[in-house]
């Protein structure tokens, strides 16, 4: 990754599936509740377990530190959206966002997903241009957060 994670002894990072309910899926709603919902004012509900329950849930761990999780709900006509994606604020900047976009894109290819979708928060669409992900349409505002929806074409 860089000589950062190596100075800190935590080694290359490692991409995973891990399963809804499992101990991991826990550590993962954890990282996600304090940096995405926390902020906000938000919280998890029923609803949203519910969603979870058939989604794809991707992390990084380096050594045994999750370090950054993103989500994956399966949509129609061969799209797959990308959401929830949260990295450790220590550890941002480092290639932890973009090895796990790059992980899950791999993952959605694999089970035959043609398109990626996503809602970006305004603040990140630079870092998913970056990527290749293009802005489509107008910024919105989803969970009081100025956002642009924004896609890419998997190959």
């Amino acid at each position: 990754m860089n000589s950062h994670n190596v100075q800190q002894g935590l080694g290359d990072p490692h991409f995973l599936e891990v399963p809804y309910g499992s101990p991991a899926y826990q550590q993962c709603l954890e990282l996600r509740r304090v940096i995405l919902r926390e902020p906000l004012g938000l919280v998890f509900t029923q609803v949203d377990f519910d969603q979870d329950r058939n989604d794809v849930h991707l992390a990084c761990t380096l050594g045994e530190q999750l370090v950054g999780c993103l989500v994956l709900t399966p949509r129609e006509a061969g799209e797959i959206k990308m959401r929830q994606v949260a990295v450790v604020p220590g550890l941002q900047g480092f290639g932890i966002g973009r090895g796990l976009v790059r992980f899950s894109e791999a993952v959605a290819i694999e089970r035959g997903f043609t398109r990626m979708t996503l809602h970006a928060r305004e603040t990140a669409v630079g870092f998913y241009e970056k990527l290749d992900y293009q802005a489509v349409g107008d910024a919105f505002v989803e969970v009081t957060v100025p956002h642009r929806r924004m896609q890419k074409e998997l190959k």
